[in-house]
Parts: C-alpha cells; structure tokens; sequence
C-alpha cells in the first residue's frame, strides 16, 4: 500500500497563502534551509496537486529562473510524476502530469491500493481537506514560518469533522521555522 504524505509551509496562524493567494512570505533563502529544501527534493514518488497550486508550480518550476535559483529542487519537480485534480482544466501540460477530472477521494482511495512510491501533496488545501476527511493521508509534514498573516487560506478549509493528530518528530530552524511530522492519531 501506498503512503500518502501533505507537505506544507503555514504561517504562525495557520495559513498556507495569504488573502490574495500570495506565498511569497513562504520563500526562505538561507542555506540551512535550502540544504534541507534540497535533500527533500531527493525522494521519489508522486506528487498530488489542486489546480490552483499545480498553476502556481508549472508556472515556476520549468523556468530558468527556478533553475538558477534551486537547480535540483527544479530538476525534481520537473522530472517527477504528477497528477492534477481539476474538473475545469482542459489539459495539462507541465512534464509527466496527469490530469484526472474524477473524484479525488475515490481517485486518491484506488492509487493507495497499488503498489509504488509513496505520495505527497504540496498546498492544495482544497485536496488536503477532502483526504484528510476521508482519512487518506497517512502523514502531516508542516513548516510553520515565523509570520503572521492575519487571514488567507488554510489547508484544511471544509474539513467537517475534528482530526485529532499525534506528533511524531520536529526539527527547529536557524531562521525560526519549525518543521513539525504528524500522523492521525490512532483509536
């Protein structure tokens, strides 16, 4: 069985971008930071996407820009397979992607069944919300950066029902973010 993992960067109050979208405030550009950014980069698998995150990647990550600023981080996310959920895309066309127009739940339910590498969602907060109420993801990994923002998205935006979590390790920063793993706590 497939892992399904969310990697996300939040601010201090919980939000994935600000009220216009905006993650320019997630960026952090020191080196402990990009060696780890890097060595993230590194795993293997599938990387899950809404269509509003997917067009803020494929917007960036093929550029010479992103190149020059994280060559393997672009590399990996270029190389990688991923799949997009979007019922009112028409075509997706940043390298090995799929774009599936079903039911990210049932979607997402019969990919875990298979054999493979893991999973992981990065933003979505839409497709965070809805595996996460169905009980999908297997692990939270959530950078919490040190701002505030005073409103904007959260990724668990329509989530119906509380998710009691368990935390299973951190890492504290040099620049003051903190990198918290946590699994769905177990009945």
């Amino acid at each position: 069985m497939r892992r399904l993992m969310v990697f996300n960067i939040s601010s201090v109050d919980g939000y994935i971008a600000d009220a216009n979208g905006d993650m320019s405030w997630a960026r952090q550009q020191d080196k402990e930071w990009n060696e780890f950014t890097q060595g993230n980069a590194k795993g293997d698998g599938t990387m899950l996407f809404g269509r509003k995150t997917y067009d803020l990647m494929a917007g960036f990550w093929p550029t010479s820009t992103a190149t020059a600023m994280m060559p393997e981080v672009a590399e990996r996310m270029n190389s990688a397979k991923k799949v997009v959920f979007s019922r009112s895309m028409e075509s997706a066309g940043w390298k090995n992607t799929t774009l599936v127009k079903t039911d990210p739940v049932e979607t997402v339910r019969k990919m875990k069944a298979e054999a493979g590498e893991g999973m992981v969602i990065f933003g979505s907060g839409t497709l965070v919300a809805q595996l996460t109420g169905a009980g999908l993801i297997d692990e939270y990994q959530i950078a919490v950066m040190p701002v505030v923002l005073g409103g904007g998205k959260t990724m668990f935006e329509g989530l119906e029902e509380k998710v009691k979590l368990t935390l299973t390790k951190h890492r504290v920063f040099g620049n003051g973010s903190v990198l918290l793993h946590y699994e769905p706590t177990k009945a």
